[in-house]
């Protein structure tokens, strides 16, 4: 068991955001402790999402009662995910630097700010807060390929560009939606070496797949698998939940199988 802390959003009725990583680490046998970011009611990409960001003050309220309960050293891992408020996100860097000063605790970083075609959906200083301090904390970052560019402060246009990307940062990097031919996505996995899986694409996936996959992601590390191998599993994960998603992905129904995906995840190149 591995004891998990999340800063990220709590979302009652949709599969997204640290409410739903929560959800599937407990299902997989870990213990999850989530600072919620915002409270909404459901996906705010589905109309008005109900509730309310959580303020700067509330939030830094939370985490000292997060860390007078034990103190931040007791947590194996720490999820960062999405920030309302750059208060926020600076207070998720002051968690992680604590951590670290008690205990050899790992940071995942899901970036979320943005996408291809939306551009960011986050505020800029929250942003810039993720780019300038919290990416480069990351013992494991996990962006989309148009976040990895944004981080990054370059355009990526090619596998061997998101590879250069990856590589100016001192984590590894499990980028999402890497191009990988017609019917297909990607997950490129880079540390010392870089490697690019294949899995069949869904012609629509809900809400929530970057959350998941970050989440199994985690569980893997936590469960003792190498990197490469944490990506592939979960990359196999998030495409059964896909497959089986009627309308909102399944969070905990394929826990049992989850250790051991039953999607074909192939090696595109190393």
């Amino acid at each position: 068991m591995g004891r998990v802390l999340i800063l990220s959003s709590f979302v009652a009725t949709s599969g997204v955001g640290g409410f739903a990583q929560s959800l599937v680490l407990s299902a997989l046998g870990h213990e999850p402790v989530l600072a919620p970011t915002v409270l909404f009611g459901r996906h705010p990409g589905l109309g008005p999402p109900g509730g309310a960001a959580v303020s700067g003050e509330l939030f830094e309220g939370v985490l000292d009662g997060v860390e007078r309960q034990g103190g931040f050293g007791r947590f194996d891992l720490v999820i960062t995910g999405y920030f309302a408020d750059p208060v926020q996100a600076a207070a998720a860097v002051r968690v992680i630097d604590a951590a670290r000063e008690q205990t050899g605790v790992r940071v995942v970083v899901d970036p979320v700010m943005g996408d291809a075609g939306k551009g960011l959906y986050v505020r800029p200083e929250v942003a810039e807060v993720i780019r300038r301090d919290l990416a480069h904390r990351a013992d494991i970052l996990t962006p989309n390929l148009w976040e990895l560019g944004f981080l990054a402060g370059t355009d990526i246009d090619d596998i061997s560009a998101a590879k250069d990307a990856a590589r100016r940062f001192t984590g590894a990097v499990a980028m999402t939606s890497a191009p990988v031919g017609p019917g297909h996505i990607g997950i490129l996995a880079v540390d010392d070496e870089a490697t690019l899986y294949s899995h069949a694409a869904a012609p629509a996936a809900p809400n929530g797949t970057g959350d998941l996959f970050t989440a199994l992601l985690a569980c893997g590390m936590l469960d003792g698998h190498a990197f490469f191998d944490a990506v592939r599993r979960a990359a196999g994960g998030v495409a059964d939940a896909v497959q089986a998603a009627v309308g909102e992905l399944p969070l905990t129904a394929l826990a049992p199988h989850w250790r051991s995906p039953r999607s074909d995840v192939r090696i595109v190149s190393p």
